[in-house]
């Protein structure tokens, strides 16, 4: 089970925390901020246009990777690095067949492919070039449903002003009753508040923290792929542990 980000966490209640406790020292009622017509027209308007502009899979990934965000995957570099150290110490002493015992006890779909690689004998060019077309594909699909959350933060900003303009003109069909107007024209604008808010304070970057889960994954699949053809290679343990101490301190 995935640990909370409590550093995401933090983020988000900090500056949604400031944004209200801001309007409260310079006077303004919090209720004045809550408006439902203008949620539905950020929130549900900007998720229109991003399921526009992606195709379903995409975007049902997108939606599925903005868990990550207060629960990224656990990808401990320290323990990865010493299975590989492991995985190269039982090819010294046993060959390559004997790490058909670990194999499957591999839980990582992709470093359990890479160890499998190694088992078939596989030169170490080819087990390269396989890993490096997985990883780049991985990557490929990830950060296109990334960029789905950024385009709803794109998008929200517009939305709010729409919404902003569409509470004008209910205002100005009430110009008859000037009691009316200042509360009309407060309202109007809450539409733009949440629309600059919700992109700034949550979707453009929950979308650059995703990008960086992603590209940090791609780092350890890095790992895994250098540390599998070193041993394919008939590096020593001490060689192929060097090697991913500087890929992991990078």
């Amino acid at each position: 089970m995935n640990r909370v980000d409590l550093l995401s966490l933090g983020g988000i209640v900090v500056a949604i925390g400031a944004v209200l406790f801001g309007q409260h020292l310079e006077g303004g009622q919090l209720r004045a901020l809550v408006n439902g017509p203008a949620i539905l027209i950020v929130v549900g308007g900007s998720l229109g246009a991003a399921m526009l502009q992606s195709p379903l899979p995409v975007f049902v990934r997108a939606m599925r990777m903005l868990a990550w965000v207060f629960s990224p995957p656990q990808r401990p570099t320290a323990s990865i690095l010493g299975e590989i150290v492991r995985w190269s110490q039982i090819a010294r002493r046993e060959g390559l067949l004997g790490l058909e015992k670990v194999v499957e006890k591999v839980p990582d779909l992709y470093a359990r492919k890479a160890l499998q690689l190694l088992i078939d004998g596989n030169e170490p060019l080819v087990i390269r070039e396989t890993l490096e077309l997985d990883c780049l594909a991985r990557e490929r699909r990830d950060l296109s449903a990334a960029r789905v959350i950024d385009g709803i933060g794109g998008y929200a900003p517009t939305l709010g002003i729409l919404g902003a303009v569409m509470g004008l003109i209910q205002v100005m069909n009430n110009l008859a009753d000037p009691s009316r107007l200042g509360e009309g024209i407060a309202v109007a604008f809450v539409a733009t508040v949440y629309g600059v808010g919700l992109a700034n304070l949550v979707f453009l970057p929950a979308g650059n923290k995703i990008k960086a889960l992603v590209r940090e994954q791609s780092r350890l699949e890095e790992m895994i792929a250098v540390g599998v053809v070193a041993i394919a290679q008939g590096d020593s343990p001490y060689v192929v542990e060097a090697r991913l101490q500087g890929l992991a301190a990078g």
